[in-house]
């Protein structure tokens, strides 16, 4: 009896070692901080809506709001075609940077360095601007047609931008799937372009599905810009209602509409990451 007793006090012992120690939720500084934080934003947003509320004007909600609305649909038709033809565009990129050759690698290098190595906001001023010097030449050719309207030289410089940040992003995430899945394949008898389409990019997708939301997000923070080469985007409407009114609240609502995308956007990335990701999870 004592020998078995002595046996089940040795089991607890060691099963009491094993369990992880309690964490201690005590208020230490780092927790206080934290609430003082949360507080001071909560204070903060009371008091924008409270000011919105009692600075509301409706002859001015009247007027600008359905160019609000406009802009608003300019901007995301913008960054909707610019995020496709960009996709479109990175795929060859992505692949030259990969490839076997030099030469090719070099020149995706070459581009992918510039478009994301300059702002924007540049490349946006040398395509409108720049482009323009060149009229006569571009007219002999019949391509002072595209590069006369604003649209148009905002779709292709968003276009370029976006598609050298895409490219690297696919090409990470194809990078990042094992060697062995393309063995694997080899050795079912598949061959390189079906193991691609069918083995390796569907898991790249899933890597790569996080990077794809931030930039698109970050585009439609960055579209703003376009404003300046008199597109009447979001902000375009936003700076034509301020200089008419002189009220700064057309900007705060201009931010408070870019803030509602942004969540948008978030919440739907997320619901289509769990969606495509649940059978990792059982």
């Amino acid at each position: 009896m004592s020998k078995h007793m002595s046996s089940n006090a040795i089991l607890r012992t060691e099963v009491e070692c094993l369990k992880p120690p309690a964490i201690k939720r005590g208020w230490t500084k780092a927790r206080i901080t934290g609430h003082v934080l949360v507080g001071l934003w909560l204070i903060m947003f009371a008091g924008l809506a409270t000011y919105l509320y009692n600075a509301w004007q409706i002859d001015l909600v009247q007027t600008y709001g359905p160019r609000y609305w406009s802009g608003l649909l300019t901007t995301l038709k913008l960054v909707a075609i610019s995020i496709v033809l960009g996709a479109l565009v990175s795929l060859p990129v992505a692949a030259a940077r990969m490839s076997n050759s030099k030469i090719l690698r070099r020149i995706s290098y070459g581009y992918v360095y510039f478009f994301r190595g300059t702002p924007l906001l540049a490349q946006a001023f040398l395509i409108y601007y720049g482009f323009g010097t060149f009229r006569p030449s571009l007219e002999s050719v019949g391509l002072w047609v595209f590069f006369r309207d604003a649209w148009n030289c905002a779709i292709l410089a968003f276009t370029l931008n976006t598609s050298a940040y895409q490219a690297e992003i696919l090409r990470g995430a194809i990078q990042s799937v094992a060697v062995g899945q393309w063995e694997g394949a080899a050795a079912l008898g598949l061959n390189k372009r079906t193991t691609f389409w069918k083995v390796i990019l569907p898991q790249a997708l899933i890597v790569a599905l996080r990077p794809y939301g931030n930039e698109i997000i970050l585009m439609i923070k960055g579209s703003a810009i376009v404003a300046i080469i008199t597109v009447y985007d979001l902000m375009g409407e936003t700076r034509r209602a301020y200089s008419r009114t002189f009220d700064f609240q057309t900007y705060l609502w201009a931010a408070v509409l870019y803030l509602i995308i942004v969540e948008i956007l978030r919440h739907i990335w997320e619901w289509i990451e769990r969606r495509i990701t649940r059978h990792l999870k059982r």
